[in-house]
């Protein structure tokens, strides 16, 4: 295969198929050789090649302003966007295979599940568990599932549901139904962070009290992996999810529960300087991650990691942790959120210019007034583009509250 790209091979009598286990880069020309082919009568070998491009890569983003907000399709050059959605507050929304699902808010602060095909057409409402929010809206790599985690209008009195976890199909209108809440163990039942498992009918689930749960979305087969803070990320087409825990970064693998501590990141030799943010796993074998630093001017700081913010640095961190600079921010900038490509190809980082003046929006889901998101190619850090809004498609979460 040439570029590289992992697969897998299936043979069936005469047919010989080539299945890739990540998606490809986009707009490259990949090359597949097959040697040793021979007939099944017997006869000369020869090599089979085949050759194709794939398509640029399109992506989705989320545009809030002043007189409405939108979602807009583009290519990662920014080139002639397309308005797929429009709607005077969107709070969140999520793309999966074959549709858009868009959380909505109405004058009235009436919230709304909307689903639309890819084109922005056929729109449609999800029954929801009742009045109340959702937030944490995310979709499954498969199977046209979403998720999120739902809260009663009328929190406070007895019985009133918060935080629980709920899951739907958007696959088919004539089969929407009222959403399926997820069954937690426990006497905690309110869920702090979750994740649908890439490749896979499990979600990852951190409860209030710090339980790591991974289950299917009836609960059953439910296995405690201990405590967490927060859950990082799960690179796509893995099973390894990166866990924050009171004693450190961890990394999990939820197919049998094992534990390691994260691999630290190294630049010529030492550790990489300044304080962590979010780490967000790469697809693919090499297990890498990208991972935020706030710089550091430690001189004057009384203790180790205090000082003055100097700004932030992003690193591309292999899987044996040698780290690799991609991206700088000045200290007059927040980073919002990183997200990586499904191929592994670039990466998609979110910042608030201005961060002391760009005051935040009234959304149930705040984003500051002005949010620009740099798009990456990771092999060398340079600039593909930089738009006007956040939320791209293959982010698989929502932006957290702050890095």
């Amino acid at each position: 295969m040439t570029p590289d790209a992992e697969f897998t091979v299936d043979t069936a009598g005469r047919d010989l198929g080539i299945r890739f286990t990540l998606p490809l880069h986009d707009d490259t020309e990949y090359t597949v050789r097959v040697a040793g082919v021979t007939g099944l009568g017997g006869g000369p070998s020869t090599t089979v090649t085949e050759t194709f491009r794939t398509p640029g890569l399109q992506t989705y983003l989320l545009e809030r302003g002043r007189h409405g907000d939108r979602i807009l399709r583009t290519d990662l050059h920014g080139a002639d966007p397309v308005p797929v959605f429009s709607g005077e507050h969107i709070e969140d929304f999520r793309a999966t295979t074959g549709h858009l699902v868009i959380s909505t808010l109405d004058a009235k602060g009436n919230t709304a599940l909307v689903v639309t095909d890819l084109q922005g057409k056929g729109e449609r409402t999800l029954p929801l568990p009742g009045p109340g929010t959702i937030c944490r809206l995310q979709s499954a790599d498969r199977g046209e599932l979403v998720g999120y985690t739902f809260s009663d209008a009328a929190l406070g009195t007895a019985g009133a549901r918060e935080n629980r976890l709920f899951i739907a199909s958007v696959k088919d209108a004539a089969a929407d139904t009222a959403p399926t809440e997820v069954a937690v163990s426990g006497t905690e039942k309110r869920v702090a962070d979750w994740r649908f498992v890439p490749d896979s009918d499990s979600i990852l689930v951190l409860t209030y009290d710090g339980r790591m749960l991974p289950s299917s979305a009836d609960g059953q087969d439910a296995a405690d992996l201990g405590t967490g803070m927060a859950i990082d990320g799960i690179a796509r087409g893995s099973s390894v999810a990166v866990v924050e825990r009171a004693d450190g970064m961890v990394t999990v693998d939820l197919t049998d529960g094992t534990q390691n501590t994260l691999t630290k990141a190294s630049l010529d030799g030492r550790d990489v300087p300044g304080r962590m943010g979010v780490v967000t796993p790469i697809p693919g074998a090499d297990g890498g991650s990208i991972r935020p630093y706030t710089v550091l001017d430690v001189a004057g700081g009384t203790g180790a990691g205090q000082g003055v913010p100097e700004g932030t640095r992003v690193y591309r961190v292999a899987g044996d942790g040698a780290a690799a600079s991609v991206f700088d921010m000045p200290p007059t900038d927040a980073l919002l959120q990183t997200c990586v490509s499904p191929s592994g190809q670039y990466a998609a980082i979110t910042v608030a210019p201005d961060a002391v003046s760009n005051s935040y929006d009234q959304y149930r889901m705040p984003m500051p007034t002005r949010v620009v998101t740099h798009v990456i190619a990771l092999a060398d850090g340079s600039a593909v583009h930089t738009f006007t809004g956040f939320d791209l498609s293959w982010c698989q979460v929502p932006p957290p509250p702050s890095q």
